[in-house]
Parts: structure tokens; C-alpha cells; sequence
């Protein structure tokens, strides 16, 4: 069996997070299984040396082509075909419209779709914007309606996939839970984190990940505790910028660290001397940093709602994602009560085990084989 796998998307500073850390997962542990299946990997030129796999079954190709543009619909297929494999894996909807070549595609989540302030979103013409949306939705439906399979991260996003696709057959989906990372040794002669007890929350700043009503619940919290400051750590763009506007309009920018850009190194060490971590998001098709927090012995406070309860289970303190007293209950609770603390230290380090990278590949390859 010959199959392409889409990895342009390829470690987390290049697929923005939680995809590209899912690429480069799957693909490590690919190379890691026993057995004779030849695979190619189409990855952007830079990832190319990053990507270290088994060189007598992994065959690796520069792709020089950004995710969600013309380009990509244009000059991928072509690419593509070039392989003559008998199966594509695209790790998101972004899958080209003219593709030939049979193809699983995985969906993570279909937050365009169900969280309205995130598909409004935008730093564009509102003429762009619709447009752009419009070709999202045909992508979309193309992925899910011709791919041989579908594979959720959650049973929440299969769930979600049946409800906006009703004519799609329930048996193509097959949930494959992630894995948990072991995030690099922390390097002391550079902390990234503040002297002070603080709260954390790693991740880009969208909308539906609801960091804005974060801000205001943790403006009335550090009334009562002026020593506690929020991190905030992720990509900085025009929705992280408007974050740090927010903390300045509601007077709380001494209490909020906004770091940027932040290296696995940084994100583990931020990790490890949390007080909690928090995920107030509406809609999440996994929650992986949660769960990072969690192998790093951190307390977990997050909203109830998606998928989250689902991954996280009974190791988490949860909340209602638009109610501010509930948050900050929360907060109070989950930073005072020790017995409570060391108990979703413990759960929360059982919970992690559930999840492994290498049995994500194990099942990931089983629907190939299931479909060629």
C-alpha cells in the first residue's frame, strides 16, 4: 500500500497548534510501526529536514503551497497525481476539489460552522470575507461527502459532522482520539513565566475561544487576589492584539502577560509552574492543550461544553463558557481548595494515559487498509 499524506501543515509552528502537532505526531509514529507500506509526505520546503522519518518507506516532497488558497486547489492535485498512490490522508477539510486520488480526510472540528463570532471573524473586506467562506463551505462538503472515510477526533466532532451533513453515511466516520505530547525539558536561564502565582491559557486567540469573557472574569478574581496574574501565550495576530486592547480598556494590563509566539521549551516551562489552566473556549473538537496541562500536573478549570467534558472527563473543574460568576467561582475554588488541587493533580495525570499518539497511528493506519 502507497499512501500520501498531506503534512504541509507539518509541527506546531508551522500548522498553527493542534494541526500541526497532529501532522507531525502521525507521521512520527507511522514511521515507528513495523511494516512495508510505502508512504510520501508532501511538506513545505522549510519542514522538510524537520520531518525525521524511516527514509526506506517514507518518501518526502517539497510542497511549497499555502493551505487555504487558490494556489492549493490549482497545483496540489497535479502533485498529487504525480505519486500514483492508492490512498491520500488530508489532516484537515482543506482537501482540493479536482483531487483524483481516493482520500481520507480528518476533521478536527467544524467551528466555522457552529460558532457564528468565529465565522464573522475577520481582518478582511466583507466582500473577501464571503467569499472566502462560500469556497470554505464547498471544500468543506467535498471532503466529507467523497473522502472513502472521515476520521473525528471526538465523538463530540462526529456528532457534529452528522448534524450539519445528515446525508453522510455514520459507518465512513471512525473517532480516533490524539495523543499527549511530551513536551522538552524547560530551560531555567530563561524563565518565560512571572514570578508571581498566575493562570495560564496556551492557544491562539480566535473568538470562539472566548478569552475576551476570560479577561473580564479574571478582572473580578484579581480584585480579591491582586498577587495572581493570566498568562496569556500564543500567536500573535490582529485577534491576540485585540486581547491586549481589551486588558488595557478594563485596566487590568499589570495583571495580564501576553506572550507571544511562545517555542515548545517556553509553553512546558509556562506549564509547569501554573496554578491552573484555564479553557474557557465554546467549542473545542479535542482540547489538547488541557490535557498538556494536565500531564504537567497542573489543575484544569474548563467550560462545559463540545468535546471538552468528553476528553477531560472527571479531571477537570468546569464552568458555563458565558456565565463570568461561574468562571470565577472557578478560579476561587480551584486556587484555594487544596484537597480539590491534588485531586485533579492525580485524576488528571490518569486521564492523560487514556491518550497515545502511537495507538492514534496504529487505528489511523487500520482505515487505510480498511478502504484501499
Amino acid at each position: 500500500m502507497n499512501v500520501g499524506i498531506d503534512a504541509r501543515m507539518w509541527g506546531p509552528s508551522m500548522g498553527g497548534g493542534g494541526l500541526g502537532r497532529y501532522v507531525e505526531q502521525l507521521v512520527t509514529n507511522l514511521s515507528a510501526l513495523p511494516g512495508d507500506d510505502r508512504f510520501t509526505l508532501w511538506l513545505k520546503p522549510e519542514s522538510v529536514p524537520a520531518a525525521q522519518v524511516d527514509e526506506r518507506r517514507f518518501t518526502k516532497r517539497a510542497a511549497d503551497v499555502h493551505w487555504y488558497t487558490l494556489r492549493e486547489q490549482l497545483l496540489m492535485p497535479s502533485l498529487i497525481a504525480r505519486e500514483r498512490c492508492d490512498l491520500v490522508h488530508f489532516p484537515h477539510w482543506n482537501v482540493p476539489l479536482s483531487i483524483r486520488t481516493p482520500f481520507v480526510v480528518t476533521i478536527h472540528d467544524l467551528i466555522l460552522l457552529e460558532e457564528p463570532r468565529s465565522a464573522r471573524a475577520t481582518t478582511r473586506h466583507p466582500l473577501v470575507y464571503q467569499a472566502k467562506y462560500a469556497a470554505f463551505r464547498r471544500v468543506l462538503a467535498h471532503a466529507v461527502r467523497d473522502s472513502r472515510a472521515i476520521i473525528a477526533v471526538s465523538e463530540y466532532t462526529r456528532r457534529s459532522i452528522l448534524s450539519h451533513f445528515p446525508d453522510v453515511d455514520p459507518g465512513k466516520i471512525r473517532v480516533i482520539y490524539e495523543g499527549v505530547t511530551a513536551l522538552p525539558p524547560a530551560n531555567p536561564a530563561h524563565p518565560a513565566h512571572p514570578a508571581t502565582p498566575y493562570f495560564l491559557h496556551v492557544g491562539n486567540a480566535y473568538p470562539h475561544k472566548n478569552l475576551e469573557s476570560l479577561l473580564h472574569a479574571f478582572s473580578y478574581f484579581h480584585q480579591a487576589h491582586p498577587d495572581v496574574k493570566l498568562v496569556l501565550a500564543g500567536r500573535r495576530d490582529a485577534f491576540f492584539d485585540r486581547l491586549r486592547t481589551e486588558a488595557e480598556e478594563i485596566g487590568i494590563t499589570d495583571a495580564v502577560v501576553f506572550v507571544s509566539d511562545p517555542d515548545d521549551q517556553a509553553i512546558a516551562e509556562l506549564y509547569r509552574h501554573a496554578s491552573l489552566y484555564l479553557f474557557p473556549s465554546r467549542v473545542e473538537g479535542f482540547g489538547l492543550p488541557a490535557l498538556e496541562a494536565m500531564s504537567e500536573g497542573v489543575p484544569v478549570a474548563a467550560a462545559r461544553t463540545s468535546s471538552l467534558p468528553e476528553i477531560l472527563g472527571d479531571a477537570a473543574v468546569y464552568f458555563s463558557p458565558d456565565d463570568l460568576e461561574a468562571m470565577v467561582e472557578a478560579m476561587e475554588t480551584a486556587l484555594t481548595d487544596e484537597p480539590l488541587r491534588r485531586s485533579l493533580r492525580e485524576r488528571g495525570r490518569e486521564r492523560v494515559r487514556r491518550y497515545s499518539w502511537r495507538r492514534m497511528a496504529e487505528e489511523t493506519l487500520q482505515v487505510y487498509r480498511s478502504v484501499v
